[in-house]
């Protein structure tokens, strides 16, 4: 067993490991699990659903695809109006919460309902026949972390190969000069025009891993230009990946992708940077995360560990 897989197995409430000790362990368990592919080709107009990162997982998954996007908010409608949708595809690393309700309604449309998770035992799966159920190896992780799980989905389309990326990683983006995280309090992520929709995943992950105790803003490289930096702060950094930034912010770091990379690459590369932001803060969702998942748990009827096994 890897040495980044060997902590996820053991660590406990009082040692959760920070999100790019994650990354690393997740493609430790790539570089030796096969993952499964979705035969996307079958489907001429799916709907895809998602709640959260799922919902982006979904778009980036199809986004070379004739697809329509849903999320917990407007899957009803969608399928209501919607009428050339030949199949319904949820994405949902738990399979549960808001995915069963969807999986039933979809069947009442008549819809044949696909689920996409990693979990064997989601309530959704007990809606659906095992063939439409496609189950993705993941490790275990604190709560709301989702890196193996969503990364393994992506990659199960991209194809990319997360030994590559794990070496990429470790020889490369680790070993680079890092400003001091600790001094800023703001952070501006520039992402490459081709992976746009990784934009709305890290919007997610900063929300979970550093509330409203940080500042951010995550657009590519084309859309900084219209009118994301009038009001600017003295303690914000600017990170891109892949693109040298010769154009925004007083300081910069500028980040390499591998060559040939994907959306896997991009995911890797970019929560393992937020991993050492988040190892250069206080605490935050470590101290936050166990009275959480208590509230949360009253809200949905049904137990949420802060460690899903």
């Amino acid at each position: 067993m890897g040495k980044y897989l060997q902590i996820m197995q053991t660590f406990t409430l009082q040692n959760i490991p920070n999100l790019d000790t994650c990354v690393l362990a997740a493609l430790e368990l790539f570089s030796k699990t096969k993952l499964p592919s979705l035969p996307i080709s079958k489907w001429k107009r799916p709907l895809v659903i998602g709640s959260g990162n799922a919902a982006a997982i979904g778009q980036i998954i199809f986004n070379d695809h004739d697809a329509v996007y849903a999320n917990e908010n407007s899957y009803q409608e969608k399928l209501l109006k919607i009428k050339n949708i030949d199949a319904v595809l949820i994405f949902s690393a738990s399979g549960g919460k808001h995915a069963p309700l969807m999986a039933k309604e979809a069947k009442k449309r008549k819809k044949p309902v696909y689920l996409i998770t990693n979990n064997q035992k989601a309530l959704a799966a007990k809606e659906l026949p095992s063939q439409n159920v496609f189950i993705f190896p993941k490790n275990r992780e604190p709560y709301t972390y989702n890196t193996s799980t969503y990364l393994g989905m992506i990659l199960g389309k991209t194809r990319e190969n997360p030994y590559h990326i794990l070496q990429f990683i470790e020889k490369t983006i680790a070993k680079l000069n890092f400003p001091n995280f600790q001094n800023y309090g703001a952070f501006y992520l520039l992402l490459p025009p081709q992976f746009e929709l990784m934009r709305e995943m890290l919007d997610k992950k900063f929300v979970e891993m550093f509330g409203r105790e940080l500042a951010y803003s995550i657009f590519s490289t084309e859309y900084v230009k219209h009118a994301t930096t009038i009001v600017k702060r003295p303690d914000e950094l600017f990170i891109s990946f892949g693109d040298k930034n010769t154009l925004w912010g007083k300081d910069r770091f500028d980040l390499p992708l591998p060559a040939k990379a994907d959306y896997g690459s991009i995911m890797a590369v970019s929560y393992f940077i937020m991993g050492q932001i988040q190892k250069s803060k206080p605490p935050w969702f470590k101290k936050n995360i166990v009275s959480y998942c208590k509230e949360i748990s009253a809200i949905f009827g049904n137990e949420i560990k802060p460690i899903v096994e």
